[in-house]
């Protein structure tokens, strides 16, 4: 693994009983890109990001992250990842500004009050401090999440579906969130289930379906080689896009081997 992958993913296989739910991924995640990962409910993404974690150990592979194993060195790894889950749970009566302190203390960081006032400023969150959770709205919420994601200044932020069930200005505040992210140079990995979001945000993306690398590239690539033709009606109103590129690839389950994908535009 060269210094500018962050992340190596090489023949990862994980199985529930006797149902493999990723079968012989390999990946590589660069340094300071937005990648995507996407496929539909049961493809593995999830339990990808768990494995990454170090909360699933698979049953054959490895992953390195930022040279590390992931098996071997579990706790060094994880000081170097910060993780937004789709729903996290928080504590409802502390204030915003006491959980970002907590959360620093379990990496045995202290911050004091101005460092914690310029972190919740760069989410957007500076008059929230003494909010609790229950008065945030939802877009404040996953931005919070993104705040405690980074509260142990993590090269690497894994996101799993980050702006689910959020109405589009919301959802705007949290992509804006993510490319402060990486303007900040840190890599980010994040599942999502909107195309849109995975075109606007992403440098790259993964497609996998039933644990297997479909299709990698830059969207645009990717839409460039695998958007089937639009009728002529449609084609009048709209360019094709990354959801053609989804439902062409992963809307049906694909017989090919998941070596034989084709990476697009490096």
């Amino acid at each position: 693994m060269t210094h500018d992958v962050m992340i190596d993913i090489q023949d990862l296989r994980v199985k529930f009983g006797n149902h493999t739910v990723v079968d012989g991924l390999s990946l590589e995640i660069r340094r300071g890109e937005v990648f995507g990962l996407l496929g539909p409910n049961g493809a593995g993404k999830t339990t990808i990001l768990a494995a990454i974690q170090g909360l699933r150990r698979p049953n054959a592979g490895t992953i390195l992250v930022d040279g590390l194993d992931v098996a071997r060195e579990p706790f060094a790894v994880k000081r170097r990842l910060g993780v937004q889950l789709q729903k996290t749970a928080f504590f409802p009566m502390l204030r915003v500004k006491e959980m970002v302190a907590l959360f620093a203390a379990l990496y045995e960081q202290f911050p004091s009050p101005q460092e914690i006032a310029a972190l919740l400023a760069r989410f957007g969150l500076e008059s929230k401090a003494e909010a609790r959770p229950g008065q945030l709205s939802g877009g404040q919420q996953q931005r919070l999440a993104l705040a405690l994601a980074v509260v142990n200044s993590p090269t690497i932020v894994l996101l799993d579906e980050p702006t689910t069930g959020l109405d589009p200005q919301a959802k705007r505040g949290v992509w804006g969130a993510i490319e402060r992210l990486r303007d900040e140079g840190r890599t980010v990995l994040l599942t999502t289930h909107s195309m849109e979001e995975a075109q606007v945000l992403c440098d790259r993306v993964g497609i996998i379906d039933a644990g297997r690398l479909v299709a990698l590239g830059t969207p645009a690539a990717l839409i460039e080689r695998h958007a089937p033709p639009l009728a002529a009606a449609e084609a009048a109103r709209r360019e094709p896009n990354l959801e053609d590129v989804f439902l062409a690839l992963a809307g049906r389950r694909l017989a090919e081997p998941a070596e034989d994908y084709v990476a697009d535009a490096a």
